[in-house]
Parts: structure tokens; C-alpha cells; sequence
């Protein structure tokens, strides 16, 4: 088989990550394999997010970057498709046809799973085919996936759960990822198996709502998510489990008892609350108040006294006082967060926040942005200095900057840096921390034989 060759770029989300993965994986059967050099590429995909703003022209900008590559290989006798996939692509695909016609593909979010005909075509027309796909299909895309082709490392993403039903007043998903699917339990497991076939330890479930899973289960039950990590943490080999991005008012029983009794389940849990104001939050359309909030957050810490949390801020959303602002302050102060997101609202086009009056002034907006991640920072800087003088478990996932250095991640997911032998990537080894800063942990092994499983509240 002739091996061809396409470079994939990601903005966004893990589950952009994810769908990125999945696409080379669709392709490999067409001949396709992964590079990162744009000018070696026959086929290049953009894998767009929509939630920032200008998303569409930073699409065009990149265009532009790379069309030196494309006249390039077409002077040599190649050719080159420029492929505009994601959220943007199911948002703007009319557009982006329109005002860049050295665009060949345009493929929505639930419809990647039609490259391979769409590739196929442009190469029996030789390069001078321009299609659009980003219609819904009647099928999940995931009923036609093949398994993943290739290793995808120590730490492996698994889409369970796409699409929201929440429509929160500021948020484009709902319109460019459709509503709520759960993948049946069976495929789920089935994926999980071949990842860790594949040398993953760790796996990251991922969903739009991935705590609003609702799958079919192995049993004929409809399973929850709680429930479907009770069967994973059943599974030989894997050591660790994730998931992300988790919606306040999704959480269930079932959820906090795993985090209770399932030892592979990490003390990390993603919970974006977007604002501390009751009254944005109603803006927002969120469903949820500061104080529903909190008591997630303490009955959390009553089943796992180690948890620790991230979450995400939107400032200035239109209406938003300065009372408002303190709110958000008082929910930050209260839980300590880890690690967040943070970001000034900007206008989506298509959702109702981006009509509504009462608009923000930008300086409000940067001196509260300013703000807020001085207090973020603090706290993370705080959370990763707590850990200094201590012993735990870290899975080694990557080499790191420095020679002789591996990289691997904390229970919490911090990136711990150990000056290690390359041999003991993907294992799990206990790690005295010696310095810490915002952003990262640096370590040494306390321990010769590699763990099988973490301890189930290391700190």
C-alpha cells in the first residue's frame, strides 16, 4: 500500500484531542499515516474549537500559514487538501467554502467518520473536488470507528459521552455537537481493553457532560457513570481513571461512592461552576446556585478528604456587578481550587447572551480577569507547595526538557519532573516531591520496584 501521509492540528478541548486521534485511526486503512510536517502532508486537517473568540478567523490565518506548503507540492506535482474539521466546521462551513476556496473539506463535528469517502473522492478527482459535510447523521459516528490503530501512550482518551442538552446561555456546543449520546457501556469497555492493549495505564473519560453518561449497560441496565467505573476499575492493567468535564448538576450518588471506593479513580474532579453569582448563574442559565455548588464540594470532601478540584470562570458576562464579581471571589476562596480556566466573555454568535444588554466595558473586564487569576494562581501555587517533603505515587508518562529526565503526573494531575532511567516510563512509582512551583513538581524516587496500583488517599 502506497503510504500517504496527514498532519492533523488541534485547537481546543480533549475531546478535540480525542477526535483527532480517532480521525488518523479512520484513515489508517486509506493508507494515511500521522506526520508532524506540514510540507510531507498529502492531507491537512484543522481540528477547530468555536469556543473562543474570532475562532473562525484564526481558522482563516492558519490557511494562510500553510498555503506556502500547498503551492509548494503542487509546483513538485503533488497535491495537497486542506481539510477544516471540529467545531467551526459545524458552525461557519458555508463560510469558510465561501471566502477560501483553497479549502477542499469541510467536516462537522458528528461527521468525521465519513473521511475516508470524502478523501476518497477529492483523490479520484484529483484534487479539485470541494465538499461539505456537517450534517447529524440517524447513526452514531462511534458505531462506525475503527479501533484505535496505533499506541496512544500511557494515558489514553476514551469519548463515553458527547453533546449537551444544558444550553447555557453563552455556550455554542449544544449547536455544534448536537445532544446528548452515551456510547453503550460494552463499546466503552471494548475501547478501554484495546487501549490498555496498546500500554495505556491510565485512561481519561471524556463528554461534553461526561458525568451525565447514561449508557446501556453489559447487564441490560441502564448504567450510570458511577457505575460504568466500578466495571473499568474491574479491568487488568488499568491503574487509573479520569474524566472531564463535569456538570454541577449532574452528580450522582453512584459518582461519589466510587470516588469513595474505587482506589484506580484519582482525587481530581473537574467542576466548572463559570461564576459565583447567583444571579449570572441564572443569567447564564446554569441551573445551579453557589450554594448547590458548595455542597457538592463538601460532600465531595467527605468521601475523599484528598480530593482536590478544578473549574472554569467566565468574567464579565453582560449584567455582571461588582457584587457579582465579589461572588465569584467568595466560591474561589472557599474551595481553593487547584487549577482553573479563566476568561473574559466574549459574544458567540447564535447564543441568546450575545443579544442581551448590559454589556460589560473590556478595561471592567481585564481588571477583574486580572484579578481573579491572581487569586488562582496563588492558590495553585499553594496547592503544589503543600505537597512539598512528600511521598507519593506518579505515573511516568513522557521523557521531560532535560536529559535523563522523565515526566509523569500526581494523583492530583500535576506534572512531576524525576531524573529517571528511561526504562520506567509507564510505570508507577512513589516520588519524594523537592520543589514545587506553580505549574509543575520536581522529585526523586523513593522506590526501586514499580507500583501496580496507587494508594487509595496518598497524601
Amino acid at each position: 500500500m502506497n503510504i500517504k501521509k496527514v498532519h492533523i492540528k488541534t485547537w481546543g478541548c480533549q475531546m478535540n484531542v480525542y477526535d483527532s486521534q480517532r480521525m488518523a485511526d479512520v484513515l489508517a486503512p486509506l493508507g494515511y499515516a500521522e506526520t508532524a510536517e506540514i510540507a510531507d502532508a498529502d492531507v491537512v486537517i484543522l481540528n477547530t474549537c468555536h469556543i473562543r473568540e474570532k475562532a473562525t478567523e484564526k481558522v482563516f490565518s492558519e490557511i494562510g500559514r500553510m498555503r506556502v506548503h500547498k503551492r509548494a507540492k503542487e509546483k513538485s506535482g503533488g497535491k495537497m487538501a486542506f481539510a477544516v474539521a471540529g467545531c467551526v466546521a459545524q458552525a461557519e462551513g458555508e463560510e469558510i467554502l465561501r471566502r477560501d476556496k483553497d479549502v477542499n473539506m469541510v467536516i462537522g463535528s458528528q461527521a468525521y467518520h465519513q473521511l475516508p469517502e470524502m478523501i476518497a473522492n477529492w483523490e479520484s478527482a484529483n484534487g479539485k473536488s470541494r465538499v461539505i459535510n456537517t450534517d447529524f447523521p440517524v447513526e452514531p459516528k462511534f458505531d462506525f470507528m475503527p479501533a484505535a490503530q496505533a499506541a496512544r501512550g500511557i494515558s489514553a482518551y476514551v469519548a463515553v459521552q458527547e453533546g449537551c442538552d444544558k444550553f447555557c446561555s453563552f455556550c455554542v456546543v449544544p449547536y455544534t455537537r448536537g445532544a446528548e449520546y452515551s456510547r453503550p457501556a460494552a463499546d466503552i469497555i471494548a475501547e478501554v481493553k484495546n487501549q490498555i492493549a496498546h500500554g495505556a495505564r491510565e485512561v481519561n473519560l471524556l463528554g461534553q457532560n461526561v458525568n451525565a453518561w447514561h449508557g446501556a449497560g453489559t447487564d441490560g441496565k441502564t448504567w450510570d457513570l458511577g457505575t460504568l467505573m466500578f466495571h473499568l476499575a474491574e479491568l487488568d492493567g488499568l491503574d487509573r481513571i479520569r474524566y472531564v468535564t463535569s456538570h454541577p448538576n449532574d452528580m450522582h450518588d453512584m459518582l461519589y461512592r466510587a470516588h469513595a471506593e474505587i482506589p484506580q479513580l484519582m482525587p481530581y474532579l473537574h467542576l466548572p461552576i463559570q461564576n459565583g453569582s447567583d444571579k449570572i448563574l441564572a443569567a447564564m442559565n446554569r441551573k445551579h446556585t453557589q450554594d448547590s455548588y458548595r455542597r457538592i464540594i463538601d460532600r465531595m470532601r467527605d468521601v475523599r478528604p484528598d480530593m482536590a478540584f478544578s473549574s472554569d470562570f467566565i468574567v464579565g458576562f453582560p449584567g455582571e456587578t461588582d457584587a457579582d464579581h465579589r461572588a465569584t471571589m467568595d466560591i474561589v476562596e472557599y474551595v481553593g481550587y487547584a487549577a482553573a480556566y479563566s476568561f473574559k466573555y466574549s459574544r458567540r454568535p447564535g447564543t441568546p447572551a450575545a443579544k442581551a444588554g448590559k454589556q460589560v466595558a473590556e478595561n471592567i473586564k481585564d481588571a477583574r480577569l486580572q484579578e481573579l487569576q491572581k487569586k488562582l494562581y496563588a492558590d495553585q501555587t499553594a496547592f503544589n507547595a503543600a505537597k512539598l517533603g512528600l511521598t507519593f505515587p506518579v505515573l511516568f508518562e513522557s521523557r521531560g526538557r532535560m536529559d535523563g529526565q522523565l515526566q509523569g503526573k500526581s494523583a492530583w494531575l500535576q506534572t512531576v519532573n524525576v531524573i529517571a532511567p528511561e526504562r520506567l516510563l509507564g510505570q508507577i512509582m512513589d516520588v519524594k516531591i523537592t520543589t514545587a512551583t506553580q505549574n509543575s513538581l520536581t522529585g526523586e524516587i523513593v522506590t526501586i520496584a514499580p507500583q501496580s496500583q496507587p494508594s487509595i488517599h496518598a497524601a
